[in-house]
């Protein structure tokens, strides 16, 4: 049955982040590392800290906030919220009902929170387009947000890929910064032990060298299913298929996840893997440098925000990619561990740019030595774990803020109405 066309697509995006942050060579040299192990064995140079005050529930609200009053949405046209996220507030109550509660959104709306690792902000993405699709929206929005804080531990092998942020985005048919080639999709789905987190632990396990075969594997996958719609409505583009995207964006765990999973995707179209010394992974790297590498200096200067990672690299698309861009087609991978991802594209639209900009949001931040971020971490860590409220004692500049709970209920201050 042939798809029902509409323009659908993402109309408003923003992003959160906490408030303070460390260096990746600074982290390094505290644990006796050589620190191009992290700034070019891993391309991170900087990570976000999240104060215990800054939760999923804080950066999430901020992100959807922003989405919402930069590009002028009326709060009143949106239908469905979802929230992918696999940093939960508790085991049944979601984030997605708090942020319907302080945005003042409509009780006329669907409220959901989707949790399969890094994963569900995409599934989001994917819930949104098919409720429009089906005419069962009603002319109203979707609000999707990806909120995570990723939590390894001080002094553990995941320590350099946390990081804590928020990305949120309007889904609408009126699209006005890119819109989904909904005619093609493909997507990946298989259980296995790479990435998990128990109920009693805070903690995330990772196998990180599975982690990386499941994700290249998912991504192989998945984009084959997606090239095998695309040929059968377009039999006489040139095969190497990899050329009609002006840019790539993956899920980023670290940045050079990104670059493996560009040469990989290119070594398929190819019908070879390129050996790391040959001329063809030259080339893979090279063409890794023009249609990925520009494109990921927030998640280098933020770090790993799991749901939110190949949408943050998104924004980053957006407010700096040339006006050149416009019209031409971008492919978007989500991958979750446990797993499940999801390969799609989107054409760029014209906007004007000064929506997205986001240097000075990071200038803004403050630096912490790495006691400070020790300390951070171990407040953080124990956050939640029994009844009782705290300060603000970081003086955060923000409108709202998390401060811990009272009787078994979460309490916010909450400024955007004082």
């Amino acid at each position: 049955m042939p798809i029902n066309k509409k323009n659908i697509g993402i109309e408003a995006i923003a992003f959160d982040i906490p408030q303070h942050y460390i260096q990746m060579t600074d982290l390094a040299e505290a644990r006796g590392i050589d620190p191009m192990k992290y700034v070019l064995g891993l391309g991170q140079s900087e990570m976000a800290v999240s104060s215990p005050c800054e939760d999923s529930v804080v950066l999430a609200i901020e992100a959807a906030k922003q989405a919402i009053d930069n590009f002028g949405i009326d709060a009143s046209s949106i239908g469905l919220v979802v929230v992918g996220t696999e940093t939960p507030i508790d085991h049944s109550k979601p984030v997605a009902s708090y942020v319907h509660e302080f945005l003042e959104l409509s009780q006329e709306c669907r409220v959901v929170e989707m949790k399969h690792a890094c994963y569900g902000a995409m599934a989001g993405v994917s819930m949104a387009t098919d409720w429009i699709l089906s005419g069962r929206n009603k002319q109203k929005k979707a609000l999707v947000i990806a909120t995570d804080i990723a939590y390894y531990g001080v002094n553990t092998p995941g320590e350099p890929t946390q990081g804590a942020g928020a990305v949120a985005m309007v889904i609408s048919e009126q699209p006005r910064l890119v819109e989904f080639e909904i005619e093609f999709q493909g997507y990946y789905a298989k259980q296995v032990m790479d990435f998990w987190r128990p109920l009693y632990k805070k903690e995330a396990i990772a196998d990180g060298h599975y982690s990386i075969d499941c994700y290249l594997n998912a991504l192989g996958d998945s984009y084959q299913m997606y090239k095998n719609q695309y040929f059968e409505k377009n039999d006489k583009i040139d095969n190497n298929f990899n050329k009609i995207f002006s840019a790539s964006l993956y899920h980023v765990p670290f940045v050079k996840m990104a670059q493996k999973a560009h040469i990989m995707l290119l070594g398929q179209d190819w019908g070879m893997q390129p050996a790391r010394d040959s001329e063809e992974f030259q080339t893979a790297k090279n063409d890794y440098q023009l249609r990925v590498a520009p494109y990921l200096k927030l998640n280098a200067r933020i770090g790993n925000i799991y749901t939110g990672s190949l949408f943050l690299s998104l924004y980053n698309f957006l407010a700096d990619a040339s006006e050149s861009m416009t019209g031409k087609s971008i492919s978007l991978f989500g991958y979750g561990s446990g797993c499940s991802a999801e390969f799609i594209s989107a054409k760029i639209l014209k906007f004007d740019k000064r929506l997205l900009d986001y240097k000075d949001r990071l200038k803004k931040r403050r630096k912490l030595d790495i006691v400070s971020y020790e300390n951070l971490q171990e407040l953080w860590k124990n956050t939640g774990n029994k009844d009782g409220v705290f300060n603000d004692e970081w003086e955060l500049d923000r409108q709202f803020i998390y401060l811990g709970s009272e009787d078994h209920k979460r309490q916010y201050q909450n400024k955007f109405k004082a």
